[in-house]
């Protein structure tokens, strides 16, 4: 099975120069060069890289203060990153120039093994580039980069990192725990998110019911008791609604602001919440 090139083994690459940083990491660790020499195996490939929290996912803020934007290909910037923390773990910008990656989470309410699978069967998955083994027994599978944006189906535990993203990558590990290449081909073929998508969920996803399926009386104070129990996601448009059928009826500027403190006292920012009830009365007064 091949492995990843790790790529020169002196620190800094093939010139062998490495910015005069102190390990100021971890101090007392000895310094060591595996996670520098994968990150400029990487980006050898073309994969722009950055550094990560020792045993940890999160960007390393005193490199990569601006996380995947700070990735890169430089050999000499790279060299200076691990110089200065040789134990930071690596990261891959996701997307083209470099991967795109199926993440297969394994988490203690389920996995998403059953559902790549389903996606392998359906010849959605046929491309993979590389497989690795996560800390936590999940899967990467990485395929050639695109444009696509990052997605992800929850219910399905299937997370999909391209342009924006990033993964951390071997010999990196997590709570002590690596990542680890488990297989690697020289060709693939690139994940088309949106036929993901219409496999696991054809029919796509819920949309909320329609503001009017249970219509209340037209009474402000019936209006504005309705819009009290309205739920996260639909409050803009129920306020829009009852503000028309407000005005409808006659009310005034003071039976307008009853229904904006209702909207506001179930999350509504006021100014919104204002704008959208002079939206409502616009259009009504038009015949709109």
């Amino acid at each position: 099975m091949t492995r990843i090139d790790d790529g020169d083994p002196r620190p800094g690459g093939a010139d062998g120069r490495v910015d005069a940083h102190v390990n100021r990491c971890e101090p007392g660790v000895p310094t060591q060069f595996a996670r520098l020499r994968a990150a400029l195996g990487y980006a050898a490939r073309g994969w722009p890289v950055f550094p990560c929290e020792p045993d940890g996912k999160a960007p390393l803020g005193a490199l990569a203060p601006h996380g995947v934007k700070n990735a890169t290909t430089d050999p000499h910037r790279i060299a200076a990153w691990w110089r200065y923390c040789p134990e930071a773990n690596v990261a891959i910008a996701t997307g083209a120039p470099a991967v795109d990656v199926v993440d297969v989470d394994n988490k203690p309410d389920g996995d998403g093994f059953a559902a790549f699978n389903r996606l392998v069967r359906a010849g959605v998955l046929g491309g993979a580039i590389y497989l690795v083994r996560t800390p936590s027994g999940g899967l990467h599978a990485g395929f050639p980069g695109t444009d696509q944006g990052c997605g992800r189906l929850g219910p399905h535990f299937i997370d999909f990192k391209a342009r924006g993203g990033y993964v951390v990558a071997p010999p990196s590990t997590v709570r002590g725990r690596p990542y680890t290449l488990t297989e690697e081909r020289p060709v693939g073929a690139p994940v088309v998110w949106a036929r993901v998508k219409r496999v696991l969920d054809p029919a796509g996803p819920k949309r909320p019911a329609p503001v009017r399926a249970t219509l209340p009386p037209r009474g402000v104070d019936a209006l504005a008791d309705w819009l009290a129990k309205q739920k996260e996601g639909n409050r803009n448009n129920a306020l829009f609604w009852a503000a028309c059928r407000a005005v409808e009826t006659g009310a005034g500027t003071g039976d307008l602001d009853r229904l904006v403190d209702a909207a506001v006292g179930v999350g509504l920012d006021e100014r919104s919440a204002r704008a959208t009830a002079r939206s409502a009365a616009r259009r009504w007064a038009v015949g709109t």
